[in-house]
């Protein structure tokens, strides 16, 4: 079903543009009101199908991706329980809390993200070049130049995010740090009257975050 239903939907995707150039070049171009309504009750049932499809494999995408969560959550859980006391010092606590929940939720996110849509787009990929071809090979040299900048794109999205979402992670390990001690220590710090000084101490790194 993970696969399927977003198959689907992807051709569903690239038949509806080919039904719409045959009701301008077959219904409107000759007049023939037949056409376009028969044509366009096809649209339609097509989009209902298509509809039904994606929300299909966002439900299973969803439900698979939230299982693998619970069970690495588990398993996390289960493994840190095991550690003695100079592993859990060698990891420290903030890092384990972020590995145990904002780790496993990009994890959950990036399956998410592959049953709804990286399963789909070699599908729309490969399946528009084809489209394209079928309506037009002079025009559809574009795509010569078109895919290679977007690739180009990518990569280089890709090359500036990585060393920004590693600062996130260890910005995300200080504010647990801080948190975490603070939530410890809130007697101590009402009892010194330490507000002020703990407010900027914890607003730094979200702002840096």
């Amino acid at each position: 079903m993970i696969v399927l239903f977003p198959l689907i939907s992807t051709i569903a995707s690239l038949y509806l543009p080919g039904l719409n150039a045959q009701i301008i070049d077959q219904g409107v171009v000759t007049g023939d009101t037949g056409y376009i309504v028969r044509t366009g009750g096809v649209m339609l049932g097509v989009t209902v199908v298509q509809i039904v499809c994606s929300v299909g494999a966002v439900y299973f995408g969803a439900r698979t991706a939230m299982a693998l969560g619970r069970d690495l959550r588990e398993s996390v859980f289960v493994t840190v329980e095991s550690f003695a006391a100079q592993e859990v010092g060698r990891f420290g606590a903030p890092s384990l809390i972020t590995r145990s929940t904002n780790d496993i939720q990009q994890i959950q996110m990036v399956v998410l993200l592959t049953f709804t849509m990286m399963i789909a787009a070699p599908i729309m990929c490969i399946g528009g070049i084809i489209m394209a071809l079928r309506q037009d090979v002079y025009l559809s040299s574009l795509l010569v130049v078109i895919v290679p900048t977007l690739l180009v794109c990518v990569v280089l999205i890709i090359s500036r995010l990585r060393p920004l979402f590693r600062s996130m992670q260890e910005k995300i390990d200080l504010i647990n740090r801080i948190l975490r001690e603070q939530i410890g220590g809130v007697r101590v710090i009402r009892a010194f009257v330490k507000d002020t000084h703990e407010q900027p101490r914890f607003d730094g790194p979200t702002t840096a975050l």
